[in-house]
């Protein structure tokens, strides 16, 4: 959703950091470029001037001017005016009430609000381990009580029985007492939506909120309907009272202004971020690590807590003897590239690595999609499992019999066996870096090699300290994906140099 806005700010401040002094004309020029950014984003009018004359000011000022490196201290200034526009801290949903806790979902119709219902419940369920129940007051949509009965299934949480004829306001209260009777912790209530603001919606919602006493009351808005957003937030704030706002489609390609001017305009923090069609696609929004991705600083901590989340530790510790030995064989590759699958892929990994928006054309024309690795899972599954064990064995005739099976060619499986083999090397390297010190050992012992497992939160805040505003910056260095710099950013020393297979450049 950033990418736009991510790629103008990146251009503008990399101008500002080449230069050895800064004069306030400089600064000026600069506010003036990232000031047509941020109206071209969408971004509420008020809140770009407000931003602009914020940065400017303490830009000008003499903790700037005497730094030894002011481009470096714009950065940051940046950097701390759009994390205090986003919110400053992280404000996640709010459960210290008595149970059974009423959650009022609120907002206009197709902004995804049941399925951001059942997101939360699911969320609720296995993170927060609290007993969810589902209610849908939504009388006038066709099938929007069985929708969300449909989605309780699919995510394992309980939804209130359909009883025909009943109004909202009666669906809300009778929810509120099987909330009781049944010692649920939370109660959650799927209003109905229009196409537009209307008095009626409005006067419905208001009716079932004075019946129910939400502790949270959450619009739901679409990130990809820009300023419509907003006005629609500040309408529902106005009648009905927000807690808090979650913000859906932030995967789209959107420019960003819904997001940046939300909190801004408001006053009421967003919450949480749909980022996929996938039941657990939804992440809690911090203003810090939206910031990082906005800047190109990356959001590695994501990534670490979404690895730990995926990644089976025990499977992990069960493969670590056969890495410290090199015995790493295809069947091996095939789980960690599943594994990557469910970290969200290539792109999705990239994208929370600092630096990657630099190099983003280039990472491009070398082709790394996602589908290539589904190409390679196809061509393992291709092969018997004493090939899978043993790749040595595979001449020529096995190799043009597996390309037949996967619908794949010769220089495909190839172009595998030389990555495995590649890896192969890296995890026996990093079996030997166990216990050691540098940033091989705390690759290894991060994937189980060194014994350790997962890593604690206290791993975690220094990883934090460590990202690009935080104190620290990782190597300089990662010895390059094909086609991409070999001063590819963001990246671990110790890497073999390519992953072959990841398709080349592409074809004009």
């Amino acid at each position: 959703m950033f990418d736009s806005l991510s790629d103008r700010l990146g251009g503008i401040l990399d101008k500002l950091k080449r230069r050895g002094a800064l004069t306030e004309a400089d600064v000026g020029e600069a506010m003036r470029e990232v000031r047509r950014a941020l109206i071209e984003a969408d971004v509420a009018l008020d809140v770009v001037k407000s931003f602009t004359d914020k940065v400017r000011e303490r830009a000008i000022g003499v903790e700037v001017v005497k730094s030894v490196t002011p481009g470096q201290m714009v950065v940051k200034i940046v950097n701390d005016e759009l994390v205090a526009m986003l919110g400053s801290d992280a404000d996640p949903i709010d459960l210290n009430a008595p149970a059974p806790v009423p959650i009022l979902m609120v907002g206009l119709q197709g902004s995804g609000k049941t399925t951001s219902t059942a997101k939360i419940a699911k969320r609720l369920t296995e993170k927060g381990k609290r007993r969810v129940l589902m209610a849908s007051l939504d009388t006038r949509r066709p099938a929007a009580m069985e929708q969300l009965a449909t989605l309780g299934s699919q995510v394992g949480v309980a939804t209130l029985p359909i009883v025909a004829g009943q109004s909202a306001v009666q669906i809300a209260r009778r929810a509120m007492e099987a909330g009781r009777f049944g010692n649920y912790d939370v109660v959650m209530l799927d209003t109905a939506g229009r196409v537009t603001l209307d008095e009626g919606l409005m006067a419905e919602v208001a009716e079932v909120k004075a019946a129910t006493g939400p502790h949270e009351v959450l619009l739901v808005a679409d990130a990809l309907t820009g300023q419509d957003a907003v006005n629609t937030a500040k309408a529902f704030d106005a009648r009905v009272g927000l807690t808090g706002i979650i913000l859906t489609r932030a995967d789209g390609d959107g420019r960003g202004g819904a997001a940046l001017s939300m909190r801004a305009v408001t006053g009421k923090p967003i919450k949480l971020i749909g980022t996929g069609e996938k039941m657990d696609a939804l992440e809690d929004f911090d203003p810090k690590r939206v910031a990082g991705r906005i800047l190109g600083m990356g959001d590695v901590v994501a990534l670490v807590e979404k690895a730990v989340e995926n990644i089976d530790v025990e499977k992990a510790k069960a493969v670590a003897e056969k890495m410290r030995k090199g015995a790493f064989d295809l069947e091996d590759l095939r789980d960690q590239l599943g594994q990557m699958q469910k970290l969200g892929g290539m792109s999705g990994l990239m994208g929370m690595l600092p630096g990657v928006a630099k190099v983003k054309n280039q990472i491009a024309a070398a082709n790394i999609d996602d589908k290539v690795f589904r190409r390679q899972v196809a061509i393992i599954n291709s092969m018997t499992r004493q090939e899978r064990r043993n790749p040595k064995v595979l001449d020529a005739s096995r190799k043009r019999r597996v390309a037949a099976g996967s619908g794949t060619k010769v220089e495909e499986i190839n172009r595998l066996l030389k990555m495995h083999r590649q890896m192969a090397d890296m995890m026996k390297a990093m079996g030997g870096a166990a216990g050691k010190r540098g940033p091989m050992a705390g690759l290894a012992n991060m994937f189980g090699l060194g014994g350790g497992g997962a890593p604690s939160p206290e791993m975690l805040q220094q990883m934090a300290e460590k990202m690009p505003g935080g104190g620290g910056a990782l190597p300089p260095t990662m010895p390059g994906l094909k086609g991409l710099p070999p001063t590819f950013p963001g990246g671990l020393p110790g890497l073999p140099r390519g992953l072959p297979g990841l398709g080349g450049p592409k074809k004009k």
